[in-house]
């Protein structure tokens, strides 16, 4: 295929300068009635191709034209035998790859510390989760993925699971053997599933791990708008083999996806997937070099650590992503959380996250070695400031037990709840999410029992300022749980 060519992009360009008289929305027509200010900073062209599902420019829901050839591109590139466009992110691709092949009461074999997306995917099908406890590291105080040997003692348990899905790599880059596991699956014939979120590079270099479809994989959402170069909430889903139906993930994506879709996230994409399959493997090799002089010259600062390939060897660290720099701040006497707004706050400088122990900074093509010099120039003058200054915290290794699932994730979501103080729960069944974004992990979702561990562990994290989110009480004084049946005597 060629991929010099942009069939979408060039369609809406071409649409763009003849100039049509425009009698359908959006109603700011090319900018015109846009507000002024927003108009001139988001600038002409990117509001001349603000254009909506007329016949020229195809339809993402049922497509026939540009988008069929830019998803055609996009799975050559990608090495899949089909691509679609996701405009609701890769929260959407993931949803519709678990409601193409599971529904009410199917097993679907999942790793606990998944994305909320997945846990709404299964709400919405009725399935039924069969979870897999992550890989701890006890010197990181991080979730890893799950293991050949955990799935393989799921899969011997539940040979009825309708799916597998794995995430690859991890949020902090790490990856299990995926081939080995997607091999393992399949002699069951069960599709693997993969979260690919954090991977839309890893394709393109052999230096970085294997991507979800040279490792053989059924279906993965990749996040092309993350690491990829395309615009937020722009995301694909791959797709190859015989064990899924591609019309039916149409079907299920087009019901997830709003009728009015972007064709600038679209363009996007289109445009992404070019520089990618033209350039990817000198876009990644750059952002490769930067990370590792990145990794290198933070562990020359007393106090941080970041890991490398010292941390391979385990059944869970088969392979890892050196363009996630992880960075341990522990020695230095603080959270990633206070790391986190020191940095905000001295050098007008925002990171990809923190938790208890670490901070997660991404290095990307977009990344310069300007950049990359003041994020290590801050770092050392935190380290210089806090370092032999601060007690050093103890790692504590505290997480609660996969909580008992006592009813469907749906069951639990819609049945009938009442309010009660949060402190006080222990022992009921959760009706909403508990999860700390970024990542976006759930600690306790509909259907689980609260155990005073699960209450202790976020208390803790909210203690230090870590993000939780998820229930309808933003304060996470009550929670809604499930209405007791009360005795009859």
């Amino acid at each position: 295929m060629d991929h010099n060519r942009t069939p979408l992009f060039t369609a809406l360009t071409g649409h763009a300068a003849k100039r049509p008289i425009q009698f359908h929305i959006p109603g700011h027509k090319t900018g015109v009635g846009s507000d002024p200010e927003f108009r001139s900073f988001i600038g002409d062209n990117a509001l001349s191709i603000d254009l909506i599902n007329i016949a020229p420019l195809d339809d993402l829901h049922q497509p026939t034209g540009v988008i069929l050839e830019a998803q055609q591109l996009a799975a050559d590139a990608f090495g899949a035998d089909y691509t679609f466009f996701s405009v609701q992110g890769t929260s959407g691709a993931i949803m519709t790859m678990i409601m193409s092949v599971v529904g009410e009461g199917d097993k679907i074999i999942v790793p606990r510390n998944v994305h909320k997306s997945i846990l709404s995917a299964i709400i919405f099908s009725g399935a039924k989760p069969i979870f897999l406890s992550p890989v701890r590291d006890a010197n990181l105080g991080i979730d890893h993925g799950v293991t050949t040997s955990s799935v393989k003692k799921a899969l011997s348990r539940h040979p009825d699971a309708k799916a597998v899905l794995v995430i690859n790599p991890t949020y902090y880059g790490v990856c299990a053997d995926l081939k080995e596991i997607v091999e393992l699956v399949h002699s069951y014939d069960i599709p693997v599933l993969v979260d690919e979120a954090h991977g839309s590079l890893i394709h393109f270099h052999d230096d970085l791990p294997i991507s979800a479809m040279q490792a053989g994989a059924d279906m993965a959402a990749t996040s092309v708008h993350k690491l990829g170069g395309s615009m937020t909430q722009s995301s694909i889903l791959n797709v190859q083999g015989p064990r899924i139906n591609q019309r039916r993930i149409q079907t299920i994506i087009s019901m997830l996806t709003t009728t009015s879709t972007s064709y600038l996230l679209l363009a996007s994409l289109d445009t992404s997937r070019r520089n990618l399959a033209l350039n990817g493997k000198a876009i990644a090799e750059k952002a490769l070099q930067l990370a590792q002089y990145a990794r290198r010259a933070i562990n020359e600062i007393p106090g941080l650590h970041c890991f490398g390939e010292e941390i391979l060897g385990t059944e869970a660290t088969f392979d890892y992503d050196p363009t996630k720099v992880t960075v341990h701040v522990r020695h230095l006497g603080i959270t990633g959380y206070d790391a986190e707004n020191w940095l905000r706050e001295k050098y007008n400088l925002e990171i990809e996250m923190s938790d208890m122990y670490n901070i997660l900074c991404l290095v990307t093509p977009g990344d310069t070695q300007e950049n990359v010099d003041i994020l290590i120039r801050a770092l050392a003058e935190l380290s210089k400031e806090t370092h032999n200054v601060n007690h050093s915290n103890e790692l504590v290794i505290h997480i609660p037990e996969i909580p008992q699932l006592s009813l469907t994730p749906r069951d639990a979501f819609y049945g009938d709840t009442e309010i009660v103080p949060f402190k006080e729960s222990a022992g009921r069944i959760m009706a909403e999410f508990i999860y700390v974004y970024p990542p976006g992990i759930p600690i306790l979702l509909p259907g689980e029992v609260i155990s005073q561990d699960n209450i202790d562990y976020i208390v803790d994290h909210l203690e230090v300022g870590l993000p939780v989110k998820g229930p309808e009480d933003r304060t996470i004084e009550f929670v809604k749980v499930i209405v007791e049946t009360k005795p009859i005597f």
